[in-house]
């Protein structure tokens, strides 16, 4: 069942039916057939279609917004944060676009003339997770409505009237019919249409479990897919900082959309020549956090997405406390109406404990104290993710060099990992694989063909 079950009160305040195989059928049916039409549209076109869903977004900002502050939790602020971000996706792709889509002359050594065309590729789906529900949509469809493909899109299942908006967006701004549909399916459905001949890809945004289900059955029906899952970015404070500042971008970059991110920052890795200080300053951060009902302006932290989202990290953070871990803010639920929990942060993390291995989805700080450069890159680099990682100092070669031993997608330098329109995204280990936005997100679903012309 998809359901708006909203966690800053626990009330389900609408439901929604499953659709039927036969529906599912009928709209991969019709996508399909858009394809047919979609593909060899004019670029003129799909420019003119990606700036009309951006104009629709900008128009419908704040209801849009309240929309998702129901559905997941989200503050109002920042879900209007994130409806500007989409609208910067849309319009970079409707600007960018047609350059990506260029042919591509290659040198050849055998005479002739050569060029790889881009095309796209059919009907893709799109498996979409709850923590931004707008945002996670946008850069997966964007570029490839672009290209030219079709898109069917699963949502999750607390997000039904975000998926529902988006989709009616597309119809207002004049989408060919099943260029873009949104199907309620459940995980077995899902499967079905994976392995379904008229599916070319899949990509997915969610948990390491979700993303292994997914890459099993895409496998076995010799699908590409692309996977952004987990993250536990650390966030590296080197001995030169200035530690007010840092530690103010410490907290917003961890506990931003109530620390439901998956390159948040996870594991502020500090060096002992700082750490009483960053850790002192970072903890008045925390403290000072207001934490509330996400509709208020002066609320930072809303609750956690679902009742269960905040047992499971009670119980993450438990593990750690029954362990010997230092409580230096937070550590508890917030009593009362809501699933909410108080911002966190946690030192003397060991390997024994879940906390050290797991990602914490919510808002709590792993700390850690290192002696020097090479303690600080061997812990950041004892993770089985790899997604982002952040670098903070004055010294800008070092943090360069720092950066090139990372074993992450994505470094920040002297700012949180961050997300913005023309700047590539995702990880390596188990944070996923391919890339999201940018350039690169024109090239994942899309065929490279060549194009030979012999010589004379």
């Amino acid at each position: 069942m998809y359901a708006v079950t909203n966690p800053a009160t626990g009330v389900v305040e609408a439901t929604y039916p499953i659709a039927s195989d036969a529906q599912i059928q009928t709209a991969i049916t019709t996508a399909h057939q858009a394809y047919g039409q979609w593909s060899v549209s004019a670029l003129a076109e799909r420019v003119a279609l990606l700036e009309r869903v951006a104009d629709i977004y900008e128009a419908r900002a704040e209801e849009l917004a309240g929309i998702i502050t129901r559905e997941m939790g989200k503050p109002m602020k920042q879900s209007l944060g994130e409806i500007g971000i989409v609208v910067s996706i849309y319009r970079y792709y409707a600007k960018n676009g047609p350059k990506f889509l260029e042919d591509e002359e290659l040198e050849i050594a055998s005479g002739g003339k050569a060029l790889v065309r881009k095309e796209a590729v059919g009907v893709l789906l799109g498996i979409m997770p709850w923590n931004f529900p707008y945002y996670q949509v946008a850069r997966f469809a964007a570029p490839n409505l672009m290209n030219g493909n079709t898109i069917l899109l699963k949502h999750a299942p607390q997000c039904p009237e975000s998926a529902l908006a988006m989709e009616q967006i597309f119809r207002e701004a004049a989408a060919p019919h099943g260029a873009y549909l949104n199907i309620f399916a459940t995980n077995e459905q899902a499967a079905d249409i994976i392995a379904d001949r008229r599916i070319q890809g899949v990509s997915l945004t969610g948990s390491e479990r979700a993303g292994a289900a997914v890459a099993e059955v895409a496998g076995r029906n010799l699908k590409k897919v692309v996977l952004e899952l987990g993250g536990s970015d650390p966030f590296l404070v080197l001995p030169d900082v200035d530690v007010e500042r840092t530690a103010k971008l410490g907290m917003r970059a961890r506990f931003g959309n109530t620390g439901q991110a998956c390159n948040s920052a996870k594991r502020f890795i500090v060096d002992s020549t700082v750490y009483e200080d960053f850790s002192r300053a970072l903890a008045e951060q925390v403290s000072a956090i207001n934490v509330g009902d996400p509709t208020q302006a002066e609320n930072f932290l809303g609750p956690l997405s679902s009742a269960a989202a905040r047992e499971g990290l009670a119980e993450q953070v438990q593990d750690a406390i029954d362990k010997g871990a230092t409580v230096l803010a937070g550590g508890k639920r917030i009593e009362g109406v809501g699933a909410y929990y108080e911002p966190t942060i946690l030192a003397d993390v060991t390997p024994e404990m879940r906390a050290f291995s797991e990602e914490l989805f919510g808002p709590v700080a792993v700390l850690y104290k290192v002696d020097g450069e090479e303690e600080a890159i061997a812990l950041a680099n004892n993770s089985d993710y790899g997604l982002g990682a952040s670098v903070h100092t004055k010294d800008l070669a070092r943090a360069e060099r720092i950066a090139a031993r990372l074993e992450s997608g994505m470094v920040a330098i002297n700012e949180p990992s961050a997300s913005a329109a023309e700047l590539p995204f995702g990880g390596v280990k188990r944070s996923g694989i391919g890339r999201e936005l940018g350039k690169y997100g024109m090239t994942e679903f899309i065929n490279h063909k060549l194009v030979k012309i012999a010589g004379r």
